[in-house]
């Protein structure tokens, strides 16, 4: 590929040039369109310049979702910066880790972000520090060529525990990736969108569709009001959603309460967490024109798999013995290996197949492609363990268990948090399906202390707590129920279960 050949700039360049008064972006009582955008990134990018940011400059970014950080991170990949983001959720210890990690020459952040600066070290460090405004030079931005190779955006994982992994996203790497996105969201369905995922609402822009900020804060997902989020899709007339499965479940969940289906969204596109059988079924039920498709994936692949919320919700995770997450996409390819705690090291093919397992066994699932991430920044333990580098491909260790069965996989949950007995492995996620399940119980799982499988759970009310004790003591491979206020979450979607913290606290609680 020719330098500068592929940059997001170029193509939401074109975008603007065929949709100049398209509204792109929509955030609350504001909006912008194609063409206003365009003028403001040529005229942020030129005060970045002004300011001392040049091509390579890795430029910390804490700005929330909406008009300033596209505006911003556009403006950046103009001249060639990259952008390093943090999510809103971001602790001040992890703030300081993260710029330790990404050793960055700049600093743009709101007003909140900016105060932080007096009482970090690691920003203060670096020497260029801005607001979200910018000054109108009146000077054009020096036109700046990128290839595959030079990197776009840092972003990190979630890292609840330990240090977090920055994802080094090259232009290459992020045009590998929208191409397989865009098949899978196939966005020209929706000429409105509502993309609560920041990597689709970059899509949008180099597509040509307008993009409305759902209201509400992604740093206290909790405080989601669905009836604010509807009242938005009806007003701007939403065609489709991109977003983490709690923000779908939770406008699922209002819909149905209130019958008040919502009838204009045609697609749906989520991922970020597991979804199971019944609460697809709620998303068939709360969106009924809508087609609803379910990724599996990470940060550093993305997509694996994906399948039809219709599909899924005809599924039984116990008798299929684990989680189906659809046909493997064809831009990835996965294979399963045995479950181990060591790093991995493969010399070549015929070890690697020869370390396969055959379908239906469970193992830890690795995947490779052209969109799967092939480096973090300053984190060679990282590198170490999560990639397995076989004859110049790069196959990423998910950290997933789960098997094959011909091209459709299935999850079992993550290898950590499995239960090894002696005829093999009991996956957390038929637990939990069985568990939720259950009146009283809002979450709940299995976890193994001391050769004892606690269900761990979180109920609805402490009343609840003796009504559901007797039904789950009769659930096959319980030994004990304990039960707690609030089951830890990721804190990116809130979907996840964080279960080395549960197992701490677990463990803590119970003097093991």
């Amino acid at each position: 590929m020719e330098a500068g050949q592929f940059n997001i700039v170029s193509l939401f360049a074109d975008a603007s040039k065929r949709h100049p008064d398209r509204i792109a972006i929509i955030e609350k009582n504001h909006q912008i369109t194609f063409a206003e955008l365009a003028q403001e990134i040529d005229k942020t990018a030129s005060y970045f310049q002004q300011k001392g940011i040049s091509k390579g400059d890795r430029v910390l970014v804490f700005v929330p979702m909406g008009i300033n950080l596209y505006r911003i991170v556009l403006a950046l990949f103009k001249i060639g910066a990259t952008a390093v983001f943090l999510d809103e959720w971001v602790s001040f210890k992890r703030l300081n880790l993260c710029c330790k990690i990404a050793e960055c020459t700049a600093f743009i952040g709101i007003r909140k972000a900016r105060i932080l600066t007096f009482f970090s070290s690691e920003i203060r460090k670096i020497p260029i520090k801005l607001g979200v405004a910018y000054k109108d030079y009146g000077i054009p931005a020096k036109n700046i060529s990128t290839n595959v190779n030079d990197t776009a955006l840092i972003t990190f994982t979630t890292g609840s525990s330990g240090t977090p992994k920055a994802a080094k996203r090259t232009h290459g790497f992020l045009k590998a990736q929208f191409s397989v996105l865009e098949k899978k969201i196939d966005p020209e369905i929706s000429k409105v969108d509502m993309p609560v995922l920041p990597i689709v609402l970059m899509i949008n822009l180099g597509k040509g569709i307008t993009s409305v900020i759902a209201d509400f804060k992604a740093s206290k997902p909790e405080s989601l009001k669905a009836e604010k989020v509807i009242a938005q899709i009806e007003k701007h007339q939403v065609a489709s959603i991109a977003s983490s499965p709690y923000f779908i479940f939770k406008l699922a969940q209002y819909a149905i309460e209130h019958n008040v289906p919502i009838q204009n969204i045609k697609r749906i596109f989520t991922g970020g967490a597991a979804v199971f059988p019944e609460e697809a079924k709620t998303y068939v039920q709360a969106f009924p024109n809508s087609t609803s498709k379910i990724l599996y994936g990470s940060t550093e692949a993305e997509p694996i798999s994906s399948v039809n919320a219709l599909d899924l919700a005809t599924r039984n995770i116990a008798k299929d013995k684990g989680l189906y997450v659809g046909s493997i996409d064809t831009a990835a390819k996965v294979l399963i290996i045995p479950i181990k705690e060591e790093n991995i090291k493969i010399q070549n093919s015929d070890e690697l197949r020869t370390n396969s397992l055959k379908d239906q066994k469970i193992g830890e699932i690795i995947v490779s492609g052209s969109h799967v991430l092939k480096e973090y920044v300053n984190n060679p333990e990282a590198m170490e363990r999560q990639k397995i580098w076989v004859e110049d491909v790069c196959w990423h260790r998910t950290g997933d268990s789960g098997f094959k069965i011909g091209n459709e996989l299935y999850l079992t949950g993550p290898c950590n948090a499995m239960i090894e007995n002696e005829s093999g492995y009991i996956s957390p996620f038929l637990y939990e399906q069985i568990l939720t399940s259950i009146d009283g119980v809002n979450a709940g799982t299995i976890l193994s202390i001391k050769d004892k499988n606690y269900a761990v759970i979180e109920a609805q009310s402490k009343g609840d707590i003796e009504k559901v004790t007797p039904e789950i003591m009769a659930i096959e491979g319980i030994d004990e129920v304990y039960l707690v206020k609030k089951i830890p979450r990721d804190p990116r979607h809130f979907s996840k279960i964080e279960y080395k913290k549960l197992k701490n606290m677990l463990a803590s609680k119970l003097n093991l």
